[in-house]
């Protein structure tokens, strides 16, 4: 645990085996000794949380080593893809942080040089038009343990494929009617290798180029070559393309063009969340959650709506590092990282969640008093706030109890307890509802001469509650979340089952909580930690007449105590 908590000077870190390999390029003067990656999101759906971890890689790699980041689009699929995508996926970089420059591309920048190539690999024999079908194609594939078998379209004459595939782009065929595969090896034990689909036809219009094509690269057809198109030195992608590398440097090579360098990474897998575009996409359409900015989501737009800053997400994959091999982080991780920032940022206020009133019988009617706060504890240029104090307060009805237990230092019969920044006030007698048993009211009284910060106040007590002014406190709506799912891997469903069983119906809480009247003019977007309850943010629905509030995370840290159990 120690190793992981802020530092006034940073601590220097071994280098991860990416970097290992960039530096021994480097040292050996590769690629003239440049560096320039790049991030190769699909505009099919909105990024989420991995994509933070690739982003934060690919320029930080760039950066660290005084190179550049490519952003490209690698928008290969007009079906499933949208300019409200690319927005939003543009967005999310700046907003984490990170800056392409002028170096904004698009596959579909190079579908004329793509299709250029396709011709290279039909002269040489390594390409053909293909009738089957894809249920035919799919039967004569094979299986890891036995080989496939040659379409009866492998060894047509290199001038009819050249023919065929010139009128596949004219648009003289039928979706599915016939696709372009390169003529590998059948019988390879790489499943990838056996005679993969490189174009299809697809009539359908595209958002960049519109109804120009009709014929589209397959991803892995365009990633590589558009790596190569860009000069990139170093192609960093996630482990699920471990298997496609050899189709890559198989293409790259017949086509003969520059090759990058693959390298590839464990993908970010979080606790009790899901992390696969499509099933985020059924979330989102089956209306299981609030939309893409869902706040439960890990969505970088759900997570920016929580309330995450982008020095918390850039802190926790910092932290989690660069692997070789998958595994699970704990979600509490990343809660780590957002208590860590926001301690440092948020300023402080007093809000009731759970309203129990209690009146100080002693103190006088008409009697308002500004009491001192100071607005972050942990920055004193911050400055401080005043809070206003009268006869009638709202505290957490879990802060009373009529029998607590020995080590219950809050507001009990006869017990006194200080309220945060003005009085020691005592309980002398409450009221509650004779059916149901529920504390109502709670009478008190405050001692004058214990106001805080005041010379005479050195007495001292062990409990300290927050509270607001009852005539004074701001009414806001508060949203409390739990975990998305009940189950830490929802993807390991168990038989007759799917990830969207293990859904947390209760994930959501709205309530009414009553907030120190400082946040009045509180903006969508600003963070506030409400003392002794946790991290909040105002919400983008936050109206004039009604604040509301998201809670980000709990003050309690679940993940420290994890690790110091260890």
């Amino acid at each position: 645990m120690e190793e992981i908590k802020s530092k006034e000077e940073p601590q220097a870190r071994s280098l991860n085996f990416i970097e290992e390999i960039i530096e021994e390029d480097l040292k050996h003067g590769k690629n003239g000794s440049r560096i320039h990656t790049r991030f190769p999101p699909e505009p099919n759906g909105y990024l989420h949380i991995g994509h933070a971890k690739s982003i934060c890689l690919n320029f930080g790699l760039a950066k660290k080593y005084q190179g550049k980041t490519n952003l490209r689009f690698d928008d290969t699929n007009p079906v499933k893809e949208e300019v409200e995508y690319v927005d939003s996926i543009k967005e999310d970089v700046r907003w984490l942080g990170f800056d392409w420059e002028d170096r904004e591309f698009y596959a579909s920048d190079y579908f004329e040089q793509l299709y250029e190539f396709a011709l290279i690999l039909i002269r040489k024999g390594k390409a053909y038009v293909c009738d089957q079908t894809a249920e035919e194609m799919s039967e004569s594939r094979g299986t890891p343990t036995r080989p496939g078998k040659d379409s009866p379209y492998r060894n047509r004459a290199i001038d009819e494929n050249l023919e065929l595939f010139s009128k596949m782009r004219a648009g003289e065929f039928a979706d599915g009617a016939k696709v372009l595969r390169a003529r590998i090896d059948m019988a390879s034990p790489i499943m990838h290798m056996r005679d993969p689909v490189i174009y299809r036809i697809l009539h359908t219009s595209h958002h960049r180029t519109r109804d120009s094509w009709c014929i589209y690269p397959m991803y892995d057809f365009a990633h590589g070559q558009s790596d190569s198109i860009e000069n990139i030195t170093h192609s960093i992608c996630t482990l699920e393309f471990e298997v496609h590398r050899p189709l890559y440097d198989w293409l790259i090579h017949e086509i003969g063009i520059y090759a990058p360098r693959q390298i590839e990474f464990a993908r970010l897998n979080l606790s009790y969340t899901v992390m696969s575009k499509r099933k985020l996409l059924e979330l989102v359409q089956e209306k299981l959650v609030r939309g893409w900015d869902d706040p439960r989501l890990p969505t970088i737009c759900g997570l920016r709506r929580r309330g995450y800053t982008p020095e918390a997400i850039r802190n926790f994959a910092d932290i989690i590092g660069v692997a070789k091999r998958d595994s699970v982080i704990d979600i509490s991780l990343l809660e780590f990282c957002i208590r860590e920032d926001l301690n440092k940022k948020a300023l402080r206020v007093m809000g009731v969640l759970n309203p129990l009133k209690i009146v100080l019988d002693n103190y006088p009617d008409d009697l308002v008093e500004e009491m001192e706060a100071a607005n972050n504890p942990e920055d004193p240029s911050a400055g401080s706030r005043k809070v206003l104090f009268s006869k009638e307060l709202y505290i957490e009805q879990e802060d009373f109890m009529e029998d607590p237990p020995a080590k219950f230092f809050r507001l009990a019969p006869g017990r006194e307890v200080r309220l945060r920044s003005a009085y020691i006030v005592k309980c002398e007698s409450f009221t509650k509802d004779p059916v149901s048993g529920k504390i109502l009211e709670v009478h008190c009284s405050y001692d004058p001469g214990s106001k805080s910060g005041m010379p005479e106040s050195n007495r001292k007590v062990k409990g300290t509650l927050h509270w607001v002014s009852v005539k004074h406190a701001i009414k806001a709506e508060i949203r409390l979340y739990d975990r998305l799912f009940r189950v830490e891997n929802p993807d390991n469903a168990e038989e007759g089952k799917t990830y969207k069983d293990f859904l947390n119906t209760d994930s959501l809480e709205i309530k009414t909580g009553y907030i120190e009247p400082s946040v009045q003019s509180a903006t969508p977007g600003q963070k506030f930690q409400f003392e002794r309850l946790g991290y909040y943010c105002v919400d983008y629905d936050s109206n004039p007449e009604t604040l509301v509030f998201n809670c980000i995370v709990p003050l309690r840290d679940s993940w420290a105590k994890k690790e110091k159990a260890k």
